[in-house]
């Protein structure tokens, strides 16, 4: 089993969302490394931490999650509707992938970025890294049980 922390925006979909949907397609991944980590690393029964990004004071780490559902062709990248429409990715070899999360639990306590800043037990973190600007990221254990502890 592997840990994960995975972004998203609250505007475009947040704890809540999943909590009122039970389960979710976790898409609109644009980025070739997050794309080869949801497809080469990423398996059902891993643990992920449902992290809030660019919400001003509420940005930070607000829940676990359990992926579901193994990588997958997004179907937003086909969809003209779509935000996340990639014109240029074809039908037949699919260039962005998806994965399916459920809830497992949604914290009583907004764990802060600035509060994991400070605590040098996350120095080696990659979310506390300058130029970090994944929106999946694998991380240890320790650091998941930690976050998880720290949110209850």
């Amino acid at each position: 089993m592997k840990y994960w922390i995975m972004k998203s925006e609250p505007s475009e979909y947040s704890i809540a969302d999943l909590k009122r949907d039970k389960r979710g397609m976790w898409d609109g991944i644009r980025n070739y490394q997050v794309r080869n980590m949801l497809r080469d690393d990423m398996r059902v029964g891993d643990m992920a931490l449902f992290y809030h990004s660019n919400a001003g004071k509420e940005t930070g780490v607000v829940g676990v999650m359990k992926v579901v559902k193994n990588a997958y062709p997004d179907p937003t990248q086909f969809d003209p509707k779509s935000a996340h429409r990639d014109p240029k990715s074809p039908l037949d070899n699919p260039r962005w992938l998806a994965v399916d999360v459920s809830l497992v639990e949604v914290f009583s306590k907004l764990v802060s970025l600035s509060e994991i800043k400070s605590e040098n037990f996350f120095a080696d973190l990659a979310l506390v890294r300058k130029g970090n600007r994944l929106s999946v990221m694998e991380l240890s254990k320790k650091h998941f049980d930690r976050l998880c502890k720290m949110g209850k």
